[in-house]
């Protein structure tokens, strides 16, 4: 679910990995329409459509390379032997907040949990009512295709330890809504770090260099987009939101690689308010960690 999201069928026995994200889920009702909204600004469309011409939504099988081998994005469509028809909504929400399967294994961190752990408890719910009211599409995604250093499902416990900061974000005082609804979009659903920010040897977003570039994928990087290297690129507000809903840069060059599909299946869909926040705030970065 996002630019480089897999719900990684797995092995491995899970790992004590912190305090659990326990949340209330009580009294919220969620709406499929808004939902979708989510699972677009999310990245949810964007790796989990079909790699076919079927157009259906949610039953996977794109191929994300990366250094630790291929990834293959599985099918998330309601069917209850190739799909997650058999989930729960806690087993839906855990995967989202905790990064674990049903079986509480942990899932690859390729799927951005690390950012979705972010997500407020009403996207989350809005979100399980969309991905359960597509059509169930039969067809198990194949396994992943890793090197065998990277297969060790349970060595994920440890890096959890390390890397993985679970729980909704807490408003920043002395900001405004606008700007704290665009730090939720970029550090939550829209992983905006998971691309644009660099990562040590073990994997983990290295924070005192946020967004100053990173790896998308195998022969493809993300950009420079700190503040600074923005304004220095001559990039504007106005600029930023425009390129996001066309996918056209202020230069007349178009995004390419991962960033064009982001814009193509999900930002192009996002409200000119969300849009406007989301450039609000990256003209706006708080000091690195």
């Amino acid at each position: 679910m996002g630019a480089l999201a897999v719900f990684a069928s797995g092995i491995g026995a899970a790992q004590d990995s912190g305090d659990a994200d326990s949340r209330d889920y009580s009294g919220l009702s969620g709406d499929a329409n808004r939902g979708f909204y989510v699972a677009r600004l999310a990245g949810c469309v964007t790796c989990h459509r079909a790699t076919d011409k079927s157009g259906s939504l949610f039953s996977g099988g794109l191929q994300i390379e990366s250094r630790a081998g291929t990834y293959v994005v599985p099918n998330i469509t309601p069917h209850p032997e190739d799909g997650i028809g058999d989930w729960t909504f806690e087993d839906f929400a855990r995967s989202l907040t905790e990064g674990l399967d049903p079986e509480g294994r942990h899932y690859f961190p390729v799927y951005p949990y690390p950012f979705y752990t972010h997500m407020t408890s009403q996207d989350i719910v809005d979100l399980w009512e969309a991905v359960k009211s597509v059509p169930p599409v039969a067809g198990r995604a194949p396994g992943h295709r890793l090197k065998l250093r990277y297969r060790m499902r349970g060595m994920v416990g440890i890096w959890k330890n390390r890397f993985f900061m679970r729980g909704e974000l807490t408003p920043v005082a002395g900001k405004s809504e606008q700007w704290n609804r665009g730090r939720y979009l970029a550090e939550g659903p829209a992983h905006c770090g998971a691309c644009h920010t660099p990562r040590g040897a073990m994997g983990g977003r290295d924070l005192s260099r946020r967004y100053q570039g990173g790896v998308e994928k195998v022969g493809s990087n993300g950009p420079d987009i700190t503040t600074a290297t923005l304004e220095a690129n001559g990039w504007t507000e106005g600029d930023l939101v425009w390129s996001l809903r066309s996918g056209i840069m202020p230069d007349g060059d178009a995004f390419g690689s991962s960033m064009s599909e982001l814009v193509q299946h999900g930002s192009r869909y996002m409200s000119n308010a969300d849009l406007a926040a989301i450039a609000n705030y990256f003209f706006d970065q708080p000091p690195p960690e």
